[in-house]
């Protein structure tokens, strides 16, 4: 998921979230209204599912009703990413398909959500653009772009939408997205005290989640692991399924040599490629027996993508290739295309390490560019750095 998605995801909710890969399904659009489009896989008396047959059935009694119609897809779509499960996506972007231009601005906004799911970042930000100028003051559309510009590492106009969203009164968002602008940046004290103060204002369960999650990275970026290790248990002991916590978790603890908790954690999860990597990472290094079952799993899904021309996940496939293949060519290459879309820390750790292993730091030069002018800081990345012959220090020279 992108930078700041999460919680956009949550104020857009609210008042009107990069990428999380999962089973990998064609998106399908029925051909009619009453044609059963999934069997969806919830529990008895969750309320989820609830909330999905209730909007369902209210497009289905209004299917005019743009606004509900946006209701529903929203809902699509918050699924995907709390299940990890992309076939949401598509019953989402079905749901938008339905209406012809112009679009009211929340639908545009929810196009835009999933178009950036896609990667399709330029189209995207038009739908933002084009959402704002119906309506001025949706939060949710400078929360998304914000986003995308953390995710392509244009932090000044990054910046500009954190200013945007406090010029709104919206203090949480604000928060968090100035917070993580300056995490970016190599301004972790900053960014840590900015983070604290949303929490403080935060009352949605969603949103106290999402900003402990990034609390949590951003102790372990300043070496501090008891501290982040507190707040990703707190986030998770909000209870609410949530696979960028898991994944990031799960980095975490095998960042710090855990993996056995890793295999507890995410047996449950293997229908979400972002954690089943995890779940094999964590498997082949343990040497259990379901390692390679799950390999192999993970293998197909990522060949079935490619056949499908699907390129959304090239950074995770980057790391199979790397941790569980052990084929640092192919890793390199995955790693580099997908850095010329996305450059987030973790797609410039990828890009280094598969660097690293292949022997090959001017491939790496991308990364070790905006590790250099942004001032980001986190041992990893600075070790990295360094077996690839950059200086370890940051703008200042200071680890």
């Amino acid at each position: 998921m992108t930078v700041i998605a999460r919680l956009a995801r949550h104020v857009a909710l609210a008042v009107a979230l990069g990428p999380v890969a999962g089973v990998q399904a064609v998106p399908f659009t029925p051909a009619h209204d009453d044609v059963v489009i999934e069997r969806l896989p919830f529990r008895a008396g969750d309320a989820e599912a609830r909330e999905l047959a209730s909007l369902r059935a209210a497009l289905a009694r209004a299917p005019d009703d743009r606004q509900a119609a946006a209701e529903l897809a929203r809902q699509y779509f918050d699924t995907a990413l709390a299940k990890g499960d992309p076939r949401y996506v598509g019953y989402a972007e079905a749901v938008v398909g339905r209406f012809a231009e112009p679009l009211p601005a929340d639908l545009l906004l929810v196009r835009g959500m999933l178009r950036q799911y896609r990667h399709d970042f330029d189209a995207a930000l038009d739908d933002f653009a084009a959402a704002l100028a119906r309506d001025p003051d949706l939060a949710g559309a400078h929360a998304w772009r914000a986003a995308i510009h953390l995710v392509r590492a244009d932090y000044a106009r990054a910046a500009d939408e954190c200013e945007a969203l406090a010029r709104l009164g919206r203090r949480v968002l604000a928060g968090g997205c100035t917070g993580l602008t300056l995490a970016y940046t190599g301004h972790l004290d900053q960014a840590e005290a900015t983070l604290t103060q949303a929490l403080a204002a935060a009352n949605a369960p969603g949103n106290r989640q999402w900003l402990l999650t990034r609390l949590g990275e951003v102790a372990a970026w300043r070496g501090r692991p008891t501290e982040a290790e507190r707040h990703y248990r707190e986030a998770l002991a909000i209870g609410q399924d949530d696979t960028y916590l898991l994944a990031a978790w799960a980095d975490f603890l095998l960042d710090q040599g855990r993996p056995a908790e890793v295999v507890d954690a995410l047996q449950d999860w293997v229908a979400a490629d972002v954690l089943l990597l995890r779940l094999v990472e964590a498997e082949t290094r343990l040497d259990r027996p379901a390692a390679a079952s799950h390999r192999q799993a993970l293998a197909d899904r990522y060949a079935a993508a490619r056949l499908r021309g699907d390129a959304t996940h090239r950074a995770e496939e980057a790391r199979f290739a790397l941790r569980i293949e052990g084929d640092a060519a192919t890793a390199l290459t995955l790693a580099a295309d997908n850095y010329r879309v996305q450059r987030e820390p973790r797609d410039a750790r990828i890009l280094l390490e598969a660097a690293v292993a292949a022997g090959d730091p001017d491939a790496a030069r991308p990364a070790l560019d905006w590790l250099a002018t942004s001032g980001f800081e986190d041992a990893h990345l600075r070790d990295l750095a360094q077996q690839l012959g950059q200086p370890s220090g940051g703008k200042d020279g200071t680890r």
